[in-house]
């Protein structure tokens, strides 16, 4: 099993609160022995789960639990990283800041895969903005991608308000255009100064959860409209 992150238990704590508990069994009948094992539970009632990934592997589980629970999935979205290079004796080799940074848009790049959560009732996507530190390792056991640098660790450094998504009209902030106008999933990633291929999977989620709707062509790309 992966070893759990640092910024992943700091935001289940967070979010469980002081009167809460963290990694509860719990049953989609409330009163009945737990099955799912969730990273939190309210003093209220509320289960918290923290995902950092596609919400795919979350659909069955979130699905059985939001018939008798509130659930709130926490997705953090990293606007700055610092990298923190180590080799494999401890010492720092160097520490620098990631050029990347990231926006409310790269909630789809979890929801592609799993926006059936979305559609639930019972069910609040919370994005919570944070600066993290990220701790790699030159030890030859990681992807190829980052020449085979590990990463070992990931943790919380600054955190911005959040942004709850809660119900159908939170999402009609994500196709910014007005009601009657035809737009391209290219206009989109004008709009919102995001990635033709973001914006592709941001489209494909809104479409799904009766948003917005394709209704032609606009030349030769497809053409859509809020609902």
């Amino acid at each position: 099993m992966e070893r759990e992150h640092t910024l992943h238990y700091e935001l289940k704590v967070q979010y469980a609160g002081l009167d809460g508990k963290t990694e509860v069994a719990v049953s989609p009948m409330r009163g009945v022995s737990g099955n799912y094992i969730c990273d939190g539970i309210t003093r209220a009632g509320e289960i918290i789960e923290v995902q950092t990934g596609s919400f795919a592997p979350l659909k069955e589980k979130v699905q059985n639990l939001s018939r008798g629970y509130k659930l709130r999935i926490v997705h953090p979205i990293v606007l700055h990283k610092r990298i923190d290079l180590y080799k494999e004796d401890g010492s720092l080799i160097h520490s620098r800041k990631s050029p990347a940074s990231g926006s409310k848009w790269d909630v789809f790049k979890a929801l592609v895969h799993g926006w059936e959560i979305a559609a639930l009732d019972n069910v609040c996507i919370e994005l919570a903005f944070v600066d993290i530190a990220e701790t790699r390792r030159d030890d030859g056991q990681g992807s190829w991608r980052r020449k085979r640098v590990s990463i070992a660790d990931k943790r919380l450094l600054a955190q911005y308000p959040s942004l709850a998504l809660r119900e159908r009209a939170d999402y009609l902030q994500f196709a910014p255009f007005e009601r009657d106008e035809r737009w391209t999933a290219a206009d989109l990633a004008l709009r919102a100064k995001i990635s033709p291929p973001l914006a592709r999977k941001t489209v494909f989620v809104l479409t799904k959860l009766n948003i917005v709707a394709r209704i032609g062509k606009k030349g030769r790309a497809w053409a859509y409209s809020r609902v």
